[in-house]
Order: C-alpha cells, then sequence, then structure tokens
C-alpha cells in the first residue's frame, strides 16, 4: 500500500501518512473475492439467523407494541455517499429526538457518541446490543452492496463533520457490519484508537484477515466483550 504524507495541518505535528486513495481499490481479485464472500455470507446468514430474527421481533413487539421492530438511520459509506443502515430497535421511538439532551454525559472521546447507561435502551435493546444481534439486519445493506461483512463501521453525518483529513480515509473503502475496532475492544477504546484500528485494516486487508475478524465476531456474539 503507497503512502503520501499529509497535508492538512491537523496533522503536520506528527508527520502522518496518508493512504495513497489510487492504491486502495487496485486489487481487483481481492474486492471481487470479498463481495462475492459478502453475497455468499449474507445469504446462508439470513437463513442460519431466521430464528434468531423471528425471536427478536417477537420480543421487540411484546415489549413495545406500538413501536417498530426496525431502525433505519442515514450513515455515510464508502468515498462519503450516504445509505440507509438498518438495525433491530434497541431503543424507544424517540431516542433520536432526546439525544441532544444526552451529549453532554458522552463518555468515549473524539467524533462518537456513547454512554454506557444509555436511558434511552430498551430492555430487550440492552441485550442486543450486548450480543450485536442488533446489528444483524445489516445483512441487508451487505446484500445491497451498500455495506461489506467486515471493514470501518459507517459513521454518521454528523460525525463525519468533526473529521479531520486523516479521519476520512475510513471512508475509502466499504463500511462493515464488523471489523477491527469491534474484535480489539470496541467501546474501550476512543475515537482516535478506533481510526487507527481502520487504517490498519485499510492498509493490511486480506481474505484471510477478513475470515479471522468474522471468527473474532462470532466468538464476541458468544462472550460478548465491552459492547453496549
Amino acid at each position: 500500500m503507497a503512502f503520501v504524507k499529509a497535508s492538512n495541518q491537523e496533522d503536520t505535528n506528527q508527520q502522518l501518512l496518508l493512504i495513497d486513495k489510487t492504491a486502495v481499490n487496485e486489487r481487483k481479485s481481492y474486492l471481487f473475492a470479498k463481495r462475492m464472500m459478502d453475497l455468499l455470507g449474507a445469504i446462508v446468514g439470513f437463513i442460519l439467523l431466521l430464528p434468531v430474527f423471528i425471536i427478536v421481533a417477537i420480543c421487540i413487539k411484546l415489549e413495545d407494541p406500538k413501536g417498530p421492530v426496525f431502525f433505519k438511520q442515514i450513515r455515510v459509506g464508502k468515498d462519503g455517499k450516504h445509505f440507509y443502515m438498518y438495525k433491530f430497535r434497541s431503543m424507544v421511538v424517540d431516542a433520536e429526538e432526546r439525544l441532544n439532551d444526552l451529549l453532554k454525559y458522552n463518555e468515549v472521546s473524539g467524533a462518537m457518541f456513547k454512554i454506557k447507561e444509555d436511558p434511552r435502551t430498551t430492555e430487550i435493546g440492552k441485550f442486543i446490543r450486548k450480543t450485536s444481534i442488533d446489528e444483524l439486519p445489516q445483512l441487508w445493506n451487505v446484500l445491497k452492496g451498500e455495506m461489506s461483512l467486515v471493514g470501518p463501521r459507517p459513521p454518521l453525518p454528523r460525525e463525519v463533520a468533526q473529521y479531520t483529513e486523516y479521519d476520512k480515509q475510513r471512508l475509502l473503502v466499504t463500511p462493515g457490519c464488523t471489523g477491527l475496532w469491534q474484535v480489539s475492544g470496541r467501546n474501550d477504546l476512543g475515537f482516535n484508537e478506533m481510526v487507527e484500528l481502520d487504517l490498519k485494516y485499510i492498509r493490511e486487508r486480506s481474505i484471510l484477515y477478513d475470515l479471522k475478524i468474522i471468527l473474532k465476531t462470532i466468538k464476541i456474539m458468544i462472550k460478548p466483550n465491552s459492547a453496549y
């Protein structure tokens, strides 16, 4: 992977290296194999996890009959393209409207928002977030090509608005349902650490690397890490 020296003033002190954008997607054989793995994984995942989808949907409806089962939110994907990302709803219906009142309690540094005891989370939501089951509907995003099984997590537009040019390198590749950040500590890590892990993945990604991350993700779903 080629690099170019950062010209942005935010990075002059550390002389950080930016990834050469033209080199990111040159490996056509890898990208083709990755897309085939995504399609196969998403289709098999839908089939095998159908009982889980049904059980979770019933639980969500039992706790809040009037609310929807799924939640969709605009996220930023490859090259800054916006798309709707899908999840099982893990929060109260008016969660987005209540966000501004909670921003002051943010427990994560940088352009992210996380609080461990988020009052907007439902009871079933606490469980599916802890086990990452809430992320399973993103298999639909994978089928559509908006996401990959493995890659940097797609950020919110308001988060990207705070990004430096260095941070925006996360958007050079298709975002993923899981990634190096999720299997390396997730919410125990700050924003800068997340960016570094994502860029490490982008520089070193391969089918074998993707498979290792997927296997670690399955392990974490069985024995949860710091997700909340």
